[in-house]
């Protein structure tokens, strides 16, 4: 008995651990690197400590990132349109509330979950830490 309770609690540990790693497999996007860090208790960032609110930093990605406020999450992305040609495509999406335009097809993109209705890649996405009210958006 004691070793079928056990391999049940190993199996819902190995099962339920989250994998930090994110696919970003997009042929559109080059890959650059990030490492940007936002310390919320600058009067430039306090806002993002609040659910559906962004801040926008173009010097970093392929064509800038956003970072969203999830409600119980942040998430972060690149704001290169992720279903055009990076070299026919040369401006960054627009973000606006919860969403994020891409300027060359007008495709909608929701800033919860980087997907778009009918396109087959959705923004490329980073990985956020966060450490107290640091946030640390990389992409290794």
């Amino acid at each position: 008995m004691k070793k079928i309770l056990m391999l049940s609690l190993l199996a819902v540990i190995v099962l339920g651990c989250e994998n930090a790693r994110i696919n970003n497999n997009n042929p559109n996007i080059p890959n650059y690197p990030v490492n940007l860090q936002i310390n919320m208790d600058l009067p430039q960032f306090q806002h993002l400590k609040y659910p559906s609110n962004s801040y926008v930093d173009p010097s970093w990605g392929a064509r800038g990132i956003v970072v969203f406020n999830a409600g119980n999450s942040y998430v972060a992305y690149d704001l290169a349109c992720p279903n055009q040609s990076f070299s026919s495509c040369t401006s960054p999406m627009t973000v606006s509330g919860i969403n994020a335009t891409c300027s060359c097809d007008n495709t909608v993109y929701s800033l919860f979950s980087g997907q778009s209705s009918g396109q087959q890649y959705p923004m490329k996405q980073y990985r956020v830490d966060v450490s107290g009210n640091n946030l640390y958006v990389t992409n290794f």
